[in-house]
């Protein structure tokens, strides 16, 4: 079971990599804002696919403090975002 989490944790990888293509070349703000969300949700994933895999704790806690700066982030976004976007 642990090798099955640890390739699909590699196939999550593969696809959050995938998504960096959005974050590069992202036509407005807004989209580059919300790909990175998603490579953020895709990397917490991984994280504890891999911390669940390999017996490891110490990847859980990588994996929640990566979803409070993913929260922070968006916030942050919001925040200093212009209010005239198109």
């Amino acid at each position: 079971m642990a090798e099955f989490l640890l390739v699909v944790s590699g196939c999550v990888m593969v696809t959050v990599l995938v998504g960096l293509w959005r974050v590069l070349r992202g036509p407005t703000d807004a989209d580059r804002m919300m790909a990175a969300q998603l490579l953020g949700s895709g990397g917490i994933a991984a994280l504890l696919l891999l911390a669940v895999g390999a017996g490891n704790s110490a990847i859980v806690d990588a994996a929640l403090s990566l979803s409070v700066l993913a929260a922070f982030a968006s916030v942050a976004f919001a925040l200093h975002a212009p209010e005239d976007r198109k």
